[in-house]
């Protein structure tokens, strides 16, 4: 094999194994991105602060951080989530636990 070939081949490897990767990676958030409903913490919307970027949520039991119902004020990962609810909305959604900080990671409003 010559010296050209050799290097097609050993570039087309590793194109092969970068697209891999990145199909992975695109598949696995997607998974990620949408969690499962049943999995999520219901709640009420209380208050939005959209400049802040908070709001203040009354919740039943968050399960992935052990902590029972109450109502708390939490930021959002993103200001435009904030965008998606207004009080009184009945919601489910997605809260972290970032360094002692709350932040909620998904919000989605239910009927």
């Amino acid at each position: 094999m010559s010296r050209f070939t050799q290097t097609l081949a050993s570039i087309t490897v590793a194109m092969a194994m970068v697209t891999l990767a990145a199909v992975s990676t695109v598949a696995h958030a997607q998974v990620d991105n949408k969690m499962d409903m049943s999995q999520m913490t219901d709640g009420e919307v209380r208050k939005v602060d959209k400049d802040a970027g908070k709001v203040t949520i009354k919740h039943g039991e968050i399960k992935n951080l052990e902590m029972p119902g109450m109502t708390m004020v939490f930021t959002a990962k993103e200001k435009s989530l904030l965008d998606k609810v207004q009080p009184g909305d009945k919601v489910k959604f997605t809260v972290i636990n970032d360094g002692g900080k709350m932040v909620v990671t998904d919000i989605q409003t239910v009927k």
